[in-house]
């Protein structure tokens, strides 16, 4: 590349940064995060479902009812809201932070049923017929409206937007299969009636009330109608409306009226205490990552620790921009992605420092630019698949699942931006000057312990695969006998539980109480105010010997509990949106291993997703063995572990690629072990990062936070070990039965120099 083209890039890439630092900070100081039911409380509302105004709708229909609220107040998955049905016709409805809770409830507790009819005209043929009626317009003029044409069942997707054209807002709606032609028909026979007619309106209402009625447009011919399967529901809405329609449209009717009974404010679910020792967990972690870049890479480790700071501030950002709801689960697993975004960073330096080596002590920038240009495919690909898999969860998946996705995108889209664009202009200042004229200050320049030792390990060691995929196997059923054996302990948002609730005598300190109920037996518990001084106490199915014991526990604390409610309530993650989890997590694979196959060789995709399914089952095993609950916190964590599974192989199979374009005649099992052996100091850096951070969380973060640092902490073991011992040996066995595994496809990469043994020489 010419040189004045690589000073504008760099320059292009300068200016960026800036720009999106800049924004950073300007969200930083004017956003006020959005905390969750956990950290701050929120409000809670029941409901009840009614057939009708005398009768209770079954447990059915109140689980569709359940479904539909779901999607409503859960629109883009970032809320992260308490849904659950109590009872046979009542759902529970918590919502964090919410600033207005008579909007809140406007919007939840709406039938929501959409209709669309002709407006009759004075003498009309259908005037009396059965279905009409009258009603007011948007302006309070009563107009005469015809039976539905068609209903909310036919609407595709609802957007609100600006009206371009009068300056208000207005919510753009798309019809899905037949709904489209009856559209068509419904505006085609309005097209009919002369402009000023009545007869020309069509009239859109929502639960009885015409929103919107406007005049078929004099340019639509009669009995064609408005073609596109497509229209425009205008009627002076403010953005706030425009946005609540549009999510009552998408979100559906409610299969069944709802009432609103009560409605409080809830105390955060967790106590400051175990909010502090996770906040401090959490920074002894990454301050023990830092501490280890900068002793492995010196001043490019100063550099990577910027890069995260940065990482931080910007993902950080996002997630204030999208209005995402801020958890402990959810601020433990960003930590965890500030430690998983020093991956690309630990790429580039290993690259680097190879190159250095190839070139015999060569110009450090040079090296630098090298590295980089090395590591791109490794990062890019690693990064792609992660994001086809947080976009299935999001657009498939519902709840905490979709709310995951929005969370991992946000994460590897600010990754690769830090990687590619903010840490690359840093090392382009930083390696010049004196630095390049004393290369050893950068941290560049020297092999490291890993490396040194790599360099004496022989590649053959792969050459019997399947020795590796017997001990492999053998975990794997171990593993797979603890779900047998034991079983998996499901917490209480897959199986429901018990609330109850207690009116106290005299205020109690809720910190204390929570404590208490802890220690009568119950540390899974989730102790929160409820109203003034109310104490609420959600656990599993317990019986009345257990129930008692909690009683008793409140009440040492509280003077008095008197119980003012006891009622059994269904799973939070219900059954509908775990089947939507487990379709969009097979479709996430599937994808992966399509991408996989199409970027390297269905062999190696197929090697991949084997590892995966061995590195998930482990953990199942693990946790049913150990009795451990497998909750919401769980998931995501399973989640994390599927992402960095696919990460570690993807990174070792990239250069398996590239070893094999250099060596076309070698044999394949010497070219995975040769892989292996040179992403293993990328590896274990990288490990040893996150591994402080996990480790800080399972040992002073609180119960739930220390049970999701021990799943991520398996997944980490457990993905790097399957890399080698099952996607590797999975890989040689696919390509001694049909040869031409991690074939490159075009013009080779560079050759190098190296030893026998693989060793950069």
């Amino acid at each position: 590349m010419p040189r004045e083209t690589a000073r504008r890039g760099m320059t292009g890439r300068a200016v960026v940064s800036l720009v999106v630092l800049a924004a950073t900070v300007y969200l930083l100081l004017t956003t006020a995060p959005r905390l969750g039911l956990d950290l701050r409380g929120g409000t809670q509302i029941v409901l009840e479902t009614r057939d009708s105004p005398t009768a209770t709708a079954g447990p059915e229909t109140t689980d569709r009812t359940l479904e539909v609220l779901r999607r409503r107040v859960d629109a883009l998955g970032v809320a992260e809201p308490m849904l659950a049905r109590s009872g046979d016709n009542r759902i529970i409805v918590e919502l964090p932070g919410v600033r207005d809770p008579r909007e809140a409830v406007e919007v939840i507790g709406r039938t929501a049923q959409l209709s669309f009819h002709p407006v009759l005209g004075a003498g009309s043929a259908s005037d009396g017929a059965a279905g009409t009626r009258v009603l007011p317009d948007e302006s309070g003029q009563p107009i005469k409206l015809g039976p539905a044409a068609l209903t909310g069942e036919g609407v595709d997707e609802a957007l609100s937007s600006i009206d371009s054209q009068g300056g208000g807002w207005l919510v753009s709606v798309a019809f899905k299969g037949d709904s489209g032609r009856a559209w068509e028909r419904l505006t085609g026979q309005a097209a009919c009636s002369p402009p000023g007619d009545p007869a020309r309106r069509v009239a859109i209402a929502l639960d009885d009330k015409v929103i919107s009625s406007p005049q078929v447009s004099s340019q639509v011919a009669c009995g064609v109608g408005i073609v596109g399967g497509s229209t425009q529901i205008t009627g002076r809405f403010s953005p706030a409306e425009a946005k609540d329609l549009a999510l009552l449209i998408n979100a559906g009717a409610l299969p069944t009226p709802v009432e609103i009974i009560e409605q409080r404010t809830v105390g955060p679910t967790l106590g400051a205490a175990a909010i502090d020792a996770s906040a401090r967990a959490a920074v002894i972690g990454l301050a023990l990552t830092a501490l280890f870049l900068l002793a492995v890479y010196r001043l490019a480790g100063l550099i990577a620790v910027g890069a995260l700071v940065a990482y931080a501030a910007v993902s950080y950002a996002a997630l204030l921009a999208v209005g995402a709801t801020l958890t402990l689960p959810g601020l433990a697993g960003f930590v965890l992605a500030i430690g998983m975004a020093v991956d690309a960073t630990v790429l580039v330096f290993e690259r680097a420092r190879e190159e250095h080596a190839v070139n015999r002590g060569g110009a450090l920038p040079r090296s630098v630019s090298r590295g980089f240009s090395g590591a791109l495919s490794a990062i890019v690909d690693s990064n792609v698949t992660t994001l086809l898999a947080a976009g299935l969860l999001f657009w498939l998946a519902s709840g905490p699942v979709r709310g995951f996705g929005v969370t991992l995108s946000i994460g590897v889209v600010v990754a690769l931006f830090i990687s590619l664009v903010f840490t690359r202009v840093l090392l382009h200042l930083t390696m010049r000057g004196a630095v390049a004229r004393i290369p050893r200050l950068s941290g560049l320049t020297h092999e490291g312990r890993v490396r040194r030792w790599v360099n004496r390990r022989d590649p053959e060691f792969l050459a019997r695969p399947r020795r590796w995929l017997t001990v492999a196997g053998a975990v794997v059923i171990a593993a797979v006998t603890g779900l047998l054996v034991a079983g998996p302990n499901l917490g209480v948002e897959f199986t429901g539980g018990r609330v109850i609730e207690y009116a106290t005598s005299a205020p109690a300190d809720v910190e204390q109480v929570r404590d208490a109920v802890s220690g009568a037996g119950f540390p899974r518990a989730v102790v929160q105010l409820s109203g003034d001084k109310d104490i609420s106490v959600r656990t599993e199915p317990i019986d009345e010997a257990a129930t008692e014991r909690i009683r008793t526990a409140v009440a040492g604390l509280a003077g008095d509990a008197t119980e003012i409610r006891d009622e059994q309530i269904g799973p939070s993650l219900g059954a509908e949106l775990r089947t939507k989890a487990i379709i969009a997590l097979g479709l996430a694979v599937l994808a992966q291993l399509a991408y996989l196959a199409v970027r390297f060789d269905w062999r190696l995709g197929l090697a991949t997703v084997a590892a995966l399914a061995q590195d998930v089952l482990i953990i199942l095993g693990i946790f049913a063995w150990l009795g451990k609950s497998m909750d919401g916190v769980f998931l995501a964590a399973l989640l994390t572990v599927i992402g960095y599974s696919v990460n570690d192989s993807v990174v070792v199979f990239d250069r398996v690629r590239e070893v094999r374009g250099q060596r076309r005649k070698e044999p394949f099992a010497r070219v995975v072990g040769t892989a292996v052996l040179q992403t293993l100091p990328r590896t274990i850096n990288t490990g040893i990062g996150v591994l402080f951070v996990l480790g800080a969380l399972l040992f002073l973060g609180d119960g739930s936070l220390a049970d999701f640092a021990l799943a991520l902490l398996l997944g980490l073991v457990a993905g790097t070990v399957s890399t080698v011992a099952t996607a590797g040996p999975v890989a040689i066995l696919l390509d001694r039965r049909w040869p031409g595994a991690g074939r490159p496809v075009g013009k080779a990469p560079r050759a190098r120099k190296r030893d026998d043994n693989g060793a950069v020489v």
